[in-house]
């Protein structure tokens, strides 16, 4: 727990004050600047919430409908805000109820702590009502975990756990308080933690390594740039623009990158991955240089590892040591914050252009467009396509609004054709795939950024599984608009029973409530769209109510997502339709 810099004991300065562990909570998370907590209350954790009624004018606290939901919307303003997000729930069943966002947040490097009550420590390990080891259950979906069985250790413990939450690759933190210390009394004082030992949350970088890379970049014929979520985090935007503006490099981004980079500049080549653009998958088994930038060559973008980019020197810009070779060996690391990290390599860097090889990438798109986008976007079939509506709200936006998608099919076809010209506007759960994740995430994306659009793309799957957030919604009026993409199926599911199973449809036929009926019971203005005739129009009533909107637009039921690569597949295989 020691810190390595503790500044000058300034603690002998501060006046102390006689406050309970429940109270020192509070005054914790104000130090810390947290105006706004998700959460939901029970026995264990009752003090605390005893406290907040008393500071209400200093902390607003949302009562989600579900734990989940609490993690999801702190995750939803964490990525929209920059901040942390916060999530508190009582013992036992409300704590394991927050597993499945801390795994989300962890494996998308999402900033959050979660506070939890606890049973009082004489009762721990006796199986007391609600009594989970939690510090046990979440070890492996958290990114540090710790149980709080006296009061005097709450300061210097949430002090720690804000610190490594936001601090180097950011993560989720759950810190466990049993009940007699939310009881007892302390002397309160506060000092944030600026260090902890043995953690070293971001590498200087390193002068070589960095001038190795700028050769590689300066002698490629055919270089290419894959950028990931580090550029967003590390609020390194501008470095990464001007790299590919200065040498002249495609760039191209997985679906955790997406809006790091205006998605219409000319030398953003479009998405990686399963789901990706024809060129940048292909082409990535052509480049010679491949520079990748806080990205972690994750499964989904890389396919066969075998056959993965065996032709590249391989540059890897990142700030998790434990990334580096892990998945694809890397001729130069550069170890770091890639904001300082690319401020270092760009006066290295050689103007360059690559209009040759940047036409491959424009040969391939066309191809695609011809083969799959332009049906898309711009269907002549009866029936509705995910496609077309992004493009609808693209337009009715101006390519302004925060995108929350959920996980499936709809997801892939958010990621592929939502258009962005500001960063932290691409919000969806990429590493876990959480159904039923954008619905709360979108309320925290909104109060995260209440002077942003925030529209929520949901599969009628995915919807179900957090319906009772639109609680949420109503109680505080949260301008989320909410389109709910309708194909009576579990959509990317039924997709790989096609494909992969000889069309054997095993319990992915869903039946659906009648989605309008639900959200105005909860006084959301709603609307459904079943013709294409009505599309444009539903969707610009949508963006320019004041106010939360439901809108449920029947799409085709077996309209698939392509390009496609068979899991496991090189990225060479994939398949255009």
């Amino acid at each position: 727990m020691e810190t390595l810099k503790a500044t000058e004991d300034k603690s002998a300065k501060q006046k102390s004050m006689r406050v309970t562990g429940a109270e020192a909570i509070i005054h914790c998370l104000l130090a810390e600047g947290v105006d706004l907590i998700y959460g939901y209350p029970g026995g264990a954790i009752m003090p605390v919430y005893d406290e907040l009624y008393k500071f209400q004018d200093k902390l607003t606290h949302i009562l989600t409908r579900h734990e989940q939901g609490a993690t999801h919307a702190a995750q939803g303003y964490a990525r929209v805000s920059g901040k942390v997000g916060v999530a508190m729930a009582t013992s036992g069943p409300g704590a394991t109820n927050l597993v499945t966002g801390l795994a989300d947040a962890q494996i998308d490097s999402t900033p959050m702590v979660c506070i939890t009550g606890q049973v009082p420590r004489h009762l721990l390990g006796s199986d007391a009502f609600q009594e989970t080891d939690i510090v046990g259950i979440s070890t492996p979906v958290t990114k540090w975990n710790y149980q709080i069985t006296k009061a005097s250790e709450i300061p210097e413990i949430l002090a720690k756990a804000f610190y490594i939450a936001r601090s180097g690759r950011p993560g989720p933190v759950l810190v466990d308080i049993t009940k007699n210390a939310q009881f007892d009394e302390i002397d309160f004082t506060y000092e944030k933690c600026t260090g902890v030992r043995s953690y070293t949350p971001v590498s200087e970088p390193d002068e070589n390594a960095i001038s190795a890379a700028a050769e590689l970049i300066n002698s490629a014929k055919k270089p290419m740039i894959v950028f990931g979520q580090g550029v967003i985090l590390g609020e390194a935007e501008e470095e990464l623009k001007r790299l590919v503006e200065k040498a002249g490099i495609p760039a191209a981004w997985t679906i955790m990158g997406l809006s790091a980079m205006d998605t219409e500049h000319p030398l953003n080549v479009g998405m990686v991955g399963m789901h990706g653009n024809y060129g940048p998958n292909v082409l990535t088994n052509e480049c010679d240089l491949l520079v990748a930038i806080g990205m972690r060559f994750d499964d989904r973008v890389t396919g066969s590892l075998d056959t993965y980019a065996k032709q590249a020197k391989v540059i890897h810009f990142e700030i998790d040591p434990a990334e580096i070779n892990k998945n694809v060996k890397a001729d130069v690391a550069v170890l770091g914050d890639c904001k300082a990290s690319l401020k270092l390599l760009l006066p290295k860097v050689k103007e360059n252009s690559h209009e040759a090889w940047k036409a491959e990438f424009d040969k391939k798109y066309q191809e695609e467009f011809e083969a799959v986008i332009k049906n898309d976007i711009h269907p002549t079939k009866p029936g509705l396509t995910m496609g077309e509506v992004i493009e609808g709200i693209n337009i009715a936006s101006d390519q302004k609004a925060v995108v929350v998608t959920d996980v499936g099919q709809h997801q892939m076809i958010g990621c592929r054709y939502a258009k962005f010209r500001q960063s932290k506007s691409n919000i969806t759960s990429g590493g876990l795939g959480t159904m039923g994740f954008a619905l709360p995430a979108a309320i925290g994306a909104k109060m995260g950024a209440p002077e942003r659009s925030v529209v929520a793309i949901i599969g009628d799957g995915g919807y179900q599984m957090t319906i009772q957030e639109l609680g949420v919604i109503f109680q505080h009026n949260v301008g989320v608009k909410i389109v709910v993409l309708n194909n009576n199926h579990l959509g990317m599911v039924r997709q790989w029973q096609e494909l992969f199973f000889d069309k054997r449809y095993a319990s992915t036929v869903m039946t659906n409530p009648d989605f309008v009926k639900i959200a105005e019971g909860y006084h959301i203005k709603s609307n459904r769209i079943e013709e294409r005739k009505d599309l444009e129009a539903g969707i610009k009533e949508m963006m320019e109510h004041d106010g939360p909107y439901f809108l449920e637009v029947v799409v085709e039921q077996e309209d698939n997502v392509f390009p496609m690569i068979p899991s496991g597949a090189s990225v060479s295989d994939i398949r255009l339709k």
